[in-house]
């Protein structure tokens, strides 16, 4: 009997895993249904694929070569059949990955501009962690992300191209003990006030993330709903926050908040759109990841006015969160 996509589905959960009571768990079926799966693998390929080693599997060769294509078919079969499931609702459209600033502070703006120059055209968007990105592309879950660069860029190949370059202040408010600190201050210091960040915290893979790691210790980080409502909780003389420079700009020069100096501050990062590598991208995908490297878009991104974020937009969807 020739492999099945249900087989191949369980074979790259395995391969993932690294375990056939996880794959059962994750696909949410027995653990001899996953083992019968994998067994007319077995039988159809010639190969045992994996063997038992440590409480866990290892893949023999022929394994390995069919991990490197098993995901990468279930995810091609997943896009397909989202885009039969979709084809009555849009005559085009995009699936976009961003992470947690980008969506906040620009990607309501971006796309704002984006679809006004193709009217009808869709775009679906969902805020995923930047661990996440590589994995998720690979999977066709997404035609783009934009926002942090992919933690790896080379397997799955993609092609990662930056778009608007970036700063954060790490701010207080007048009356907070750190605004009256003359020099850098201190790591040590630092990691004895409260921080707040937006709902993801400050995520490992950014260069906020490698900054903080450089402080050697780690500081009491309170996740809020949003990066606005975080600064609102700075504002209020409750603690520090690593905030974007062009959203606080205004306000530090007009003294509501006050930037702390300390080493390695301001944090300098990027923004990134990373597609498929261009065999396999779509041809929306490579539009927008165009479009996000103009002037236009630039401009739109770091305007003063308007929406900036948004978690979800579709055809004739749009849901603005913070203005």
């Amino acid at each position: 009997m020739p492999m099945t996509l249900s087989q191949l589905r369980a074979f790259a959960l395995v391969a993932k895993l690294g375990s056939l009571r996880a794959a059962a768990a994750a696909l949410e079926v027995s653990e001899p249904a996953v083992s019968s799966a994998l067994a007319a693998l077995r039988q159809d390929l010639g190969d045992p694929l994996f063997v038992r080693a440590g409480g866990g599997i290892a893949l023999t060769a022929g394994g390995r070569a069919l991990a490197d294509h098993a995901q990468e078919i279930v995810g091609l079969a997943d896009q397909v059949r989202w885009e039969v499931a979709h084809v009555q609702r849009s005559a085009g459209g995009l699936r976009v990955l961003a992470t947690a600033a980008f969506a906040e502070h620009a990607a309501g703006r971006l796309l704002d501009v984006f679809t006004k120059r193709a009217p009808g055209f869709s775009v679906d968007m969902v805020v995923e962690a930047v661990s996440d990105v590589s994995a998720l592309l690979a999977d066709h879950a997404y035609d783009i992300a934009l926002g942090s660069r992919p933690a790896s860029v080379s397997r799955p190949a993609l092609v990662a191209v930056p778009f608007l370059r970036y700063r954060r202040f790490l701010v207080a408010a007048p009356t907070h003990p750190l605004a009256k600190t003359r020099g850098p201050v201190q790591a040590v210091r630092l990691c004895e006030h409260q921080w707040f960040a937006g709902p993801r915290g400050i995520e490992g893979l950014t260069e906020e993330g490698g900054w903080l790691k450089s402080l050697g210790r780690a500081p009491d980080i309170v996740p809020l709903a949003s990066e606005t409502d975080a600064l609102a909780a700075v504002r209020a003389g409750e603690g520090i926050m690593l905030a974007l420079e062009h959203i606080v700009r205004a306000e530090i020069a007009g003294g509501s908040l006050v930037p702390v100096a300390a080493a390695g501050t301001p944090v300098a990062g990027l923004w990134w759109a990373s597609t498929l590598d261009h065999a396999r991208a779509t041809d929306d995908a490579r539009t927008l990841q165009r479009f996000v490297t103009t002037a236009e878009a630039t401009a739109a991104m770091v305007a003063s006015k308007g929406s900036r974020g948004l978690a979800h937009r579709g055809s004739k969807v749009h849901v603005a969160l913070w203005s």
